[in-house]
């Protein structure tokens, strides 16, 4: 069960986040001009790791909202894949219908292209069981993406290695990214934040927690990065009233990441080019 005391919820991403104050204390700003959140806009050219980061939008049909999430491209086989959140391309057991992604997304062009999401993946709880807290060590997903006759990795460069943490593991000096949306945020530029995570739950493969950053609704599924790679996506947060806020990161370990990828990265390579 999680170790966090205070409550949780998921970054949803049809959502416009509000925030009315100050929720990282000073002290615990590590980003350099970091805001309210912790954040900072990411100065442009988007080079590296950034520019393999951007956007996955979608609809949900049944809601009728539309929704933006971070993603990144991760390396495989196929030079096909993103990572992203669970929760950014599932809602209430329905899968998102529309989506794509767009790389190195800014100020609402997609310099890279619009990549139509044509598989999607995410591990078999968070399509069979009712949301809980205990799904949030679980709360990522991969989607493979078709735009022409040449693969992603061609357009954006080499994608991220994961990085596979397992429970415990503490990480100083990560960077966040995303593309957060509300109040202050236009949802169009990615932002960067830089937290110490500790280990915040017990449950399968565990979760990591950063109290320097405090993402709101558009940060979901982007990426913390540590060392050249990826060590897991961005799931969750305090409510944004909190005034310690922190963030939930889904960590890359465990048998269940390491089976959806090894599955995803086998389909898109055997699926027929076109």
């Amino acid at each position: 069960m999680l170790r966090l005391a205070l409550s949780l919820v998921l970054l949803d991403p049809a959502a416009v986040a509000e925030v009315s104050q100050r929720n990282v204390p000073v002290p615990r700003v590590l980003t350099p001009d970091g805001d309210r959140l912790g954040y900072a806009p990411v100065p442009r050219p988007y080079t590296g790791a950034r520019r393999l980061t951007g956007v996955l939008l979608g609809r949900d049909p049944v809601a009728k909202t539309d929704v933006l999430c971070g993603g990144t491209v991760i390396g495989s086989r196929s030079r096909s894949l993103v990572l992203t959140a669970a929760h950014c391309l599932y809602h209430n057991g329905r899968l998102l219908k529309h989506l794509a992604f767009l790389p190195g997304f800014d100020r609402g062009r997609p310099p890279l292209g619009v990549w139509p999401v044509v598989r999607a993946w995410v591990p078999a709880r968070w399509r069979s069981r009712p949301y809980s807290p205990e799904l949030l060590p679980y709360d990522v997903g991969l989607v493979g993406v078709a735009g022409g006759k040449q693969p992603l990795e061609s357009v954006t460069g080499r994608g991220l290695s994961p990085m596979r943490t397992s429970r415990g593991t503490q990480l100083r000096g990560l960077e966040l990214l995303g593309y957060p949306a509300g109040r202050g945020y236009p949802g169009t530029k990615m932002y960067r934040c830089v937290g110490d995570a500790v280990e915040g739950g017990s449950e399968g493969p565990g979760l990591m927690v950063t109290r320097n950053c405090h993402a709101a609704a558009g940060g979901s599924g982007g990426p913390a990065l540590y060392g050249g790679a990826v060590a897991g996506v961005v799931s969750s947060s305090s409510p944004l009233n909190d005034a310690k806020g922190y963030t939930v990161l889904t960590r890359l370990g465990g048998r269940p990441f390491e089976r959806m990828f090894a599955r995803a990265d086998r389909e898109m390579r055997l699926r027929p080019a076109g």
